[in-house]
């Protein structure tokens, strides 16, 4: 029996072991070229930069599913499983706070009653057993592991930036508190889409998000000196607007620790500490932290079983 916490990220895919991958899908009948090929139900599939475009629900197709199997072939590899028996997997999911309660039941439904599922990756044939689905909020599941340090504090909030949304969530004394907590359209791909409409328009020069990764971790010597600007100008005008926004919902950032999880969190940490809006930031700098969350979670579940 294996566990395998995934986080199905609208910009990545993650697990515990293995590097994320972004969650784009490219599909053919005819095997393509190069590595990193999955087979499936008699059609080849291989990964794409190009990412799907956000989807509030993942359920409405099978994309995910897909990557779910190369995330499980990437994790089965990493913990020495052997191609060719049937794993028998025990699957840990989650999604943003406040969709929670609305999509967790199709979700965990979305991953089971498939029965052994037969699928073959870079040349080597699985076959998994989807035994068991436990979902989990995001971004309290990131928090977990360091939720002892916030016991003695009346609030204090997660803020999980990801891909397309930026998820809050209040604890108060270190428990959750889902009746405050939203999903806000504030996601990294919001700044992309901004950031590269406005290069493209003053400067007549295009930048696609990688590049614009490359500026914010402080790499961009390659680049004009004026577009390394209107990044950092553009990054740091957008966590102040996500801060302004949390401030409407009654959120002071000021006044209370928060924990910021998420590869968006990770990006933009300067442009965090650099705004003066945030009293105590905390980072959870492990990009894989929903998917080591998740893990964490559905023991602790089967302890209390």
């Amino acid at each position: 029996m294996t566990l395998i916490g995934i986080d199905h990220g609208n910009k990545q895919m993650k697990t515990v072991h293995c590097k994320p991958f972004v969650s784009g899908l490219q599909q053919s009948t005819t095997k393509p070229f190069g590595k990193d090929v999955l087979y499936y139900k008699e059609v080849y599939y291989t990964l794409t930069d190009q990412r799907i475009p956000y989807r509030k629900d993942k359920t409405d197709d099978d994309r995910f599913f897909v990557l779910t199997l190369f995330a499980l072939a990437g994790e089965m590899a990493a913990r020495g499983c052997s191609a060719g028996d049937v794993v028998r997997v025990k699957l840990a999911v989650g999604l943003p706070p406040a969709h929670f309660g609305a999509q967790v039941k199709r979700f965990t439904e979305y991953f089971q009653g498939r029965g052994i599922i037969r699928f073959s990756f870079n040349g080597k044939a699985y076959e998994v057993y989807i035994e068991d689905v436990g979902c989990f909020p995001q971004a309290y599941a990131a928090a977990a592991t360091m939720l002892y340090q916030l016991m003695d504090d009346t609030k204090a909030v997660i803020l999980d930036i990801g891909g397309f949304t930026a998820d809050y969530l209040l604890l108060k004394n270190g428990q959750a508190d889902l009746s405050t907590c939203d999903s806000l359209e504030n996601g990294v791909i919001l700044l992309y889409n901004r950031i590269r409409s406005k290069a493209n328009a003053e400067l007549d020069i295009l930048l696609d998000e990688n590049d614009v990764d490359i500026i914010l971790q402080g790499k961009g010597v390659d680049y004009p000196e004026a577009a390394v600007r209107l990044v950092e100008q553009q990054a740091q005008q957008f966590v102040g607007d996500l801060f302004s926004t949390l401030r409407e919902r009654m959120l002071d950032l000021r006044f209370m620790k928060v924990i910021f999880v998420g590869g968006g969190a990770i990006l933009l940490r300067r442009q965090i500490e650099a705004s003066g809006k945030v009293g105590t930031p905390l980072f959870v700098d492990d990009i894989n932290a929903n998917a080591k969350g998740y893990e964490y979670l559905y023991q602790i579940e089967m302890m209390g079983r």
